[in-house]
């Protein structure tokens, strides 16, 4: 019973000291963030060393799937839509997985990111996107196993994979350019229905300006084909602060129809409260 209760206590002394040692990793994790355009892209992947090794055609074999990197899946994720070899690709996170070859690499984009190392089953309706990328021999050897985002534009960039003496470069498109016409064509069209909606609710229910808020809720209705009946309803309340009761009672009565048709009793007993208020039996 001694002898039992010696070697668990050594085990838990043994087991004590080994979770108080820490040591580097031997392939150090690494995030990195970079918005390219107007699109955030985060990278994150395990960083192995040559340690005197040889690495493409040895350590790395060609022509066979590579997990790109160590450890866990080496990951990309774009905040917007890319463009990568001419194909669309959808937001969100993707696993990299390359085929190196002497001259060129095979580069995958894998919609499934939680595999540790390649898949077990490869799946080709999850590949989002494959590039075919050129081989650049380095004039120096690279230790440590590196991704980039490189060459920035406004609206492109490359991702570079680097080790060794090999650089490959993916390029990808953003739609930044796009995104930036929109919002220019929207603004300087003016004002949409929803702002002076917005506006004209909020100056009209805190008694700012009435007079105001009945200006841009006109402006709103004429610029909505088919206004709904919580719309109608607001339209019909500044119409009533700014003395207009014929206004407000047509407006409401609008207001009531749509809310019974759509089976929402709050609206309904509100319109045909202020109804009763203003004199409609």
């Amino acid at each position: 019973m001694k002898k039992l209760l010696l070697v668990a206590f050594v085990a838990l002394c043994t087991v004590g000291a080994q979770a108080q040692i820490k040591t580097p990793a031997p392939s150090p994790f690494q995030k990195m963030e970079q918005v390219v355009g107007l699109t955030d892209v985060t990278v994150a992947y395990s960083r192995p060393g040559m340690r005197d090794r040889t690495i493409f055609g040895d350590l790395v074999p060609y022509g066979a799937m590579w997990r790109t990197g160590a450890n866990a899946n080496t990951t990309i994720e774009f905040s917007t839509p890319v463009t990568i070899g001419g194909k669309e690709v959808k937001a969100g996170k993707y696993a990299i997985f390359t085929k190196p070859m002497e001259d060129s690499w095979e580069v995958y984009f894998y919609s499934d990111s939680d595999n540790w190392g390649t898949p077990s089953t490869w799946d080709d309706s999850k590949v989002a996107a494959v590039v075919k990328a050129d081989v650049i021999n380095l004039p120096m050897g690279v230790e440590t196993f590196t991704i980039s985002i490189d060459d920035l534009t406004t609206d492109s960039a490359n991702l570079g994979i680097m080790w060794s003496d090999t650089y490959v470069a993916v390029p990808f498109k953003t739609p930044a350019n796009e995104t930036v016409m929109a919002q220019i064509k929207k603004t300087m069209a003016g004002p949409a229905a929803g702002d002076y909606y917005a506006a004209a609710v909020y100056l009209g229910s805190n008694d700012v300006d009435v007079k105001l808020a009945k200006e841009y809720m006109d402006k709103a209705m004429e610029m909505t084909p088919e206004p709904k009946f919580w719309q109608l309803r607001q339209q019909s309340l500044i119409l009533a602060k700014n003395g207009d009761k014929k206004g407000a009672i047509e407006a409401a009565k609008k207001s009531l129809t749509g809310a019974k048709a759509a089976g929402n009793m709050d609206y309904v007993k509100m319109n045909e409260d202020s109804l009763k208020e203003w004199g409609v039996k």
